[in-house]
């Protein structure tokens, strides 16, 4: 078995900061427009403050060395939706990294040091790493702030969220009351969360409660997605209204502030592809307005994979799972059309959300096969379970691993059917072999 460790488990906002912080939003990790491993890395640090001309910067350094690096000026993109207070996302790209060692940064207002933190660079596919997965978690739960602390124990080089980050309408003042003041908090414990994303790497795909066809009149501060997440430009999707792009109600007025608020990553940072160490992760967009049956995107889906051939492993990460056990979800299992896809370009593993609880199938491959009853939603075919494999003895698994892990936050998932049987999934849940 390759090595390997998974740990799986209208409202007008005021942005008055408090007296003691120049941030709306403290600043947080991520890995911006870099998919690919190099001999050195680069990092984004982004934080939101107020809507003002001030100067900005960030330097970094090992934690050994006494000299910081020269200032790196921040750009900043200015949110202004109807409903919230206009405010700035500044982001600063931290290059020439060491792959896998500490390195600490600060960040500067008007070249005085306000924050700062220590976070780690990419790893590459030498070094080992561990990677937590959980979704469908921003609920503003104890259990939210509970797994938060969890995950903060257990040291992951960084995080994976298949998708449903906030509830229940991906909204910026959902993200300012349930997402970072849980994974940001100033203090680990299981009553606040942990001072995660300002050191830890997060990256996502968009569920349904974050994406899927928000009206903007409505709740003008939806698809925050969009604007408050850094991560590859690499995806199929590029321009603005094609099909399978991630749609919305709004008028135009309030179009383009959205636009204006996310003029980077709307619509391409739906779907996109990264490496981390020894991993090929490929992140799609489930939700029901993408065509997962169009020629376009599953050629992409299948070249992105094959691009990556010196990769050990090879993930895709998703909301809605093509084979689940929930009797509440049982007709949301239309991902399962990109089996053939997935077989065929060798994938490890497919990790999605949605159920909010944990499953995972045997080794499994599956032929469509329409047939009377079948449904857009829930696809009929003929699949094969590979029940001799167990990681231990059985170490190359005939077929694709499903892997369900939805219980991040959210209120749990119990009900089941029979579709274990059908889909394929064991009725016990065990841990993923090492």
């Amino acid at each position: 078995m390759k090595p390997f460790t998974i740990c799986c488990t209208l409202l007008v906002l005021c942005l008055a900061q408090a007296a003691d912080t120049p941030f709306v939003i403290e600043p947080y990790i991520q890995m911006g427009d870099a998919p690919q491993l190099s001999s050195s890395d680069s990092m984004e640090v982004m934080w939101h403050a107020a809507d003002a001309d001030e100067q900005w910067d960030v330097q970094a350094k090992k934690p050994a060395d006494k000299k910081w690096s020269a200032p790196i000026p921040a750009a900043s993109t200015r949110v202004d939706v109807r409903g919230i207070e206009p405010h700035r996302v500044f982001r600063a790209q931290l290059k020439n990294l060491e792959p896998g060692e500490e390195f600490d940064y600060r960040v500067r207002r008007a070249e005085k040091s306000v924050f700062q933190a220590r976070a780690r660079a990419r790893k590459t596919k030498d070094q080992p790493y561990r990677v937590a997965i959980f979704g469908d978690c921003a609920a503003g739960t104890p259990e939210e702030r509970a797994v938060a602390y969890q995950v903060y124990r257990a040291k992951p080089d960084f995080v994976f969220i298949p998708g449903d980050i906030v509830y229940s309408k991906g909204l910026i003042s959902e993200y300012r009351t349930k997402y970072f003041p849980v994974y940001n908090a100033d203090t680990a414990s299981p009553e606040t969360g942990a001072p995660l994303i300002r050191s830890t790497l997060f990256m996502a795909a968009p569920g349904n409660h974050d994406v899927a066809r928000p009206n903007l009149t409505l709740t003008p501060d939806a698809l925050a997605y969009f604007m408050y997440w850094s991560q590859p430009l690499n995806g199929p999707l590029a321009r603005i209204g094609d099909p399978s792009t991630p749609v919305f109600v709004a008028t135009d007025e309030e179009k383009s502030a959205f636009l204006a608020s996310a003029p980077l990553s709307y619509p391409r940072m739906a779907n996109f592809s990264f490496d981390y160490g020894n991993a090929h992760w490929t992140v799609l967009d489930s939700n029901p307005n993408v065509d997962w049956s169009d020629a376009a995107l599953r050629d992409w889906v299948a070249k992105d994979i094959a691009s990556a051939r010196s990769a050990t492993w090879h993930f895709v990460g998703f909301h809605h799972p093509g084979f689940n056990s929930s009797k509440h979800h049982d007709i949301d299992q239309w991902m399962r059309r990109m089996s053939d896809v997935f077989e065929a370009a060798g994938v490890d593993i497919v990790f999605a959300g949605h159920v909010h609880n944990y499953q995972r199938s045997f080794p499994l491959r599956f032929q469509s096969k329409p047939e009377p009853g079948s449904t857009k939603n829930l696809a009929a075919g003929v699949w094969t379970l590979d029940k001799k494999f167990d990681g231990a003895t059985r170490t190359k698994p005939d077929g694709v691993i499903y892997l369900v892990t939805g219980a991040g936050g959210a209120r749990l998932s119990i009900r089941s059917s029979r579709t274990i049987r059908r889909v394929g999934c064991p009725s016990r849940i065990s841990s993923f072999p090492r």
